[in-house]
């Protein structure tokens, strides 16, 4: 599909398969705009086809230039850190970025600016990007790995419904005790607040469903220690970490979750992101890096 950027404007030349289609069914069905959403677009009259505005139940031909105005200059929403990121992906709609440990996805309140949205938006700043940072899903403060951001409102909507959808696939890799059997499952249990605890969560029949599948990669029989490849159906907080728990496998270095201290942090990352582009409709799959020093998990790489 051919793709541009002009301005304000993102154009794309009407693909065959969707020759006979109405603006309305475009934003409705190929790229799912949500109706709050759809709504600003026909009010603010965004969208134009071979630079006219055209009725949105009119049938549109292949070869017709679809322009809509998505990319505006926004405030970053908040304060610049400057600090480096690493990039693993970035076009004009999205990016992704491999986080550290020891730092919040976004601020928890108004004071604090040291988290990785504020290192974005300094990003933004020095590569003048003008757009607001949004965070489509987020990691724990001590959990590293990938992290997907949106450009703009539209994008952010779409991926944000994406992962609502299940078309958002992040694949965790966790360090655990002991030797799990099976080598592979699914847990299913609901997870809920800890009553007894004001940061901690545990499987209770009263919480949110949780799912989460599981499947050992190796071994150290040495340490009593399973590298375990996770992939979340829904996105609880501390959820792997509750769940692998539950089972009896605390993630080592997880002491809140009975875990021994024999990391800096409990080995949990996220290794990798894949999905489908809500626009070029391409295949992404980003593979983070570990960043720990002394190394976690670079030892399963040999």
């Amino acid at each position: 599909m051919e793709i541009t950027k002009n301005g304000t404007l993102f154009n794309v030349v009407i693909p065959k398969e969707l020759n006979g289609f109405t603006i309305e069914r475009i934003l409705r069905e190929y790229w799912p705009t949500p109706k709050k959403l759809l709504h600003q677009i026909r009010m603010e009259k965004s969208v134009m086809i071979n630079g006219d505005y055209k009725s949105w139940t009119a049938p549109l031909s292949a070869g017709d230039k679809f322009s809509i105005a998505i990319f505006k200059d926004e405030d970053p929403g908040v304060t610049a850190w400057k600090r480096p990121i690493d990039v693993l992906f970035e076009d004009d709609h999205l990016l992704v970025v491999n986080k550290p440990e020891g730092m919040d996805t976004h601020p928890n309140n108004d004071e604090q600016t040291d988290t990785l949205a504020n290192a974005v938006a300094y990003y933004y700043e020095k590569n003048n990007i003008s757009c607001r940072v949004r965070h489509v899903h987020r990691l724990d403060r001590d959990t590293t790995g990938a992290v997907l951001f949106a450009k703009t409102a539209w994008s952010h909507a779409i991926l944000d419904h994406m992962l609502t959808e299940r078309k958002v696939k992040r694949t965790y890799w966790a360090l655990v005790h002991g030797f799990l059997n099976p080598d592979s499952g699914l847990i299913n249990k609901a997870i809920g607040r800890d009553r007894h605890h004001p940061t901690r969560r545990r499987v209770s029949p009263s919480g949110q469903h949780a799912i989460t599948h599981y499947h050992v990669l190796d071994t150290i029989k040495k340490e009593k220690l399973s590298l375990v490849a996770c992939t979340l159906d829904t996105g609880r907080t501390h959820q792997i970490r509750v769940h692998m728990s539950f089972l009896g496998h605390p993630l080592a270095g997880d002491t809140l979750y009975g875990g021994k201290p024999i990391y800096q942090r409990q080995a949990l990352h996220a290794r990798k992101l894949q999905f489908v582009h809500p626009f070029t409709k391409v295949n992404i799959e980003c593979t983070a890096p570990f960043l720990d020093e002394p190394p976690i998990f670079e030892a399963f790489l040999k």
